[in-house]
This record gives structure tokens, sequence and C-alpha cells, in this order.
């Protein structure tokens, strides 16, 4: 039987955008805060799956094996260090949480059946990377607060409380969604960034957040006169409405993750199913609940 196990990691380590062949005034307008001399910091998570057939022992890998090897190759090496100085692979490309995830891949890769890793620089943003050459997705999380009432208009109160319960009840209720916004492209070979992550955040914002905030959704977004303002419903059309800026800046939308409350959540696969599923075109988004 084949399953994935994951193993968590963690380590402190400091970073500084900047490339050399590049004035100040330019590396301040491609990475911004992140140029300052002498760097930053972040407490890094990193969760580091794989795959294989179960063992006699009932195991895919012996888990203390796997935390030695994590701790041999990456997190003794990396915590409490210079990213931009440990390893050799960091000077030729910048130490973004991408290209960290992609140099841990290929610290790792020869000693365990690697199937993803993922680094968290911070709950608000990670990256994924699967072994793909110099692909990997970056993943932004962010939230806005609205209210919302479910109900189609040609049918009775009755009706539709039937459907959707409380849900139905004429003056609304309201959540705080949190959004996740995952894009997927190509790791620039020099800046380390597959997008400028500055443009993404602003896309976003001018997209979804400022529209979306403290809004009533079925009044105050047009789009939801007509359209029941489900969590699916409204993963969907903030979908469509990233899908174009974000290939702009030559990345792809990959999914949309809205979460309305602790208990629901819904996602759009827009580029490719996670589960290794059928491939489906970006105009026929996955809806997953």
């Amino acid at each position: 039987m084949i399953c994935i196990i994951n193993r968590r990691a963690k380590f402190s380590a400091s970073h500084r955008y900047w490339l050399p062949e590049l004035n100040p005034e330019e590396n301040q307008r491609l990475f911004g805060a992140c140029s300052r001399f002498p760097g930053h910091g972040h407490n890094y998570v990193l969760y580091v799956s794989l795959k294989g057939e179960l063992d006699r022992y009932g195991m895919v890998q012996n888990l203390s094996h796997v935390k030695q090897v994590i701790k041999k190759e990456v997190t003794s090496q990396l915590d409490y260090a210079y990213l931009n100085e440990v390893w050799s692979e960091f000077q030729q490309t910048l130490p973004t949480t991408e290209n960290i995830a992609r140099v841990i891949w290929q610290k790792l890769a020869p000693y365990l059946p690697l199937v993803n890793i993922q680094l968290f620089e911070h709950p608000e943003l990670w990256a994924d990377y699967q072994g793909n050459d110099m692909e990997a997705s970056l993943t932004v999380k962010t939230h806005f607060s609205a209210a919302h009432r479910l109900a189609l208009p040609n049918l009775s109160f009755e009706e539709n409380t039937e459907i959707y319960g409380k849900c139905a009840r004429p003056n609304g209720h309201g959540h705080n969604y949190h959004l996740e916004v995952t894009v997927t492209g190509e790791i620039d070979q020099r800046t380390g960034m597959l997008v400028d992550l500055g443009a993404l955040q602003k896309i976003i914002d001018d997209y979804v957040i400022e529209p979306f905030d403290h809004t009533f959704l079925n009044k105050d977004i047009p789009y939801f006169a007509e359209v029941v303002p489900t969590a699916e419903n409204i993963a969907v059309y903030i979908t469509q409405l990233l899908q174009q800026p974000i290939q702009t800046l030559g990345a792809e939308l990959d999914k949309v993750k809205l979460i309305e409350s602790p208990n629901n959540s819904c996602e759009i696969y827009c580029r490719r199913s996670q589960q290794n599923v059928t491939f489906l075109q970006q105009q026929e988004p996955v809806v997953a609940v």
C-alpha cells in the first residue's frame, strides 16, 4: 500500500536579497525592504513529505532515520546561519523561500523518497517544491471580513430556509474569511523569485481584499446580486478575478483556498489537482469542499 508521511522540522536563519551587479537603487526597486543591510531573519518551518510502500514494520521510513537525515543535511547547517553564505547554491540564486525549498530537496533527495518540500517563511507565506527542475509554488495567506445571505431570489423565505437553514435569514451574517492564493512558476536563476511578491500582494489586495472587505456581499458586489455567495461561489469568483492579472506577472494561478470558518473551507484547483488526479483546463476549476 502506498502512503505519504510528513516530517516537520524547524530552523531560524537570516538572509538578504541583494545582487552585487545591481546598484542600491535597482536592488531597492527589485527587492524592497528585503534588500536592507545586513539582512533580516525568519523562524522557518519545514515539512518533508515522503512517499512509499509500507514495510513489514508498518512504516514508509523509519522516522528516527528521517529525523537524522534532515538534521544532518539541512537543519544543523541552516539553523542560526546567514543563508547567503552557508550554501554555495545561494550565491548563484538568492535564498528566497521558493529557492530554499528547491535546494533542500536537492540535499535530501539522495537519502529520502521525497514527494514534496513545503517551507514556511512565516504563517502567511510558504513555498512548495516537488522536484520539477526550477518550478515551484508560492502561497500567500491574507484575510477579509464580509457579510452574506444564502438565498435564491426566486424562492420564498421558507424554501430558502429549507435549503440554507439559518444562513437564509433576511439580515444575513458575517465571517472573518481567510484566503490562500497559490501561484506556480519558474524560479528565476538569479533572483530566486518565481514572482514579484509585492506585485502579487498588490493584485490580491486590489482585486479581492479592498473590494470585498467589510461589505455585504449580496448587495455590495454586483456578481452576487444573482449568484448565491456560498464559500464555493466566492472562491470561484476570486479565481476568475485573479487568473489574468497573475498571468501578467509571469506566473499561473494554481489554487485558491477560502476558509469561511474553522469548520468550513473550499479549494479551487485552477491549474492542476494536488492529489495527482486529472489535469483540468483553467476554465473548468475543480471545487473541493
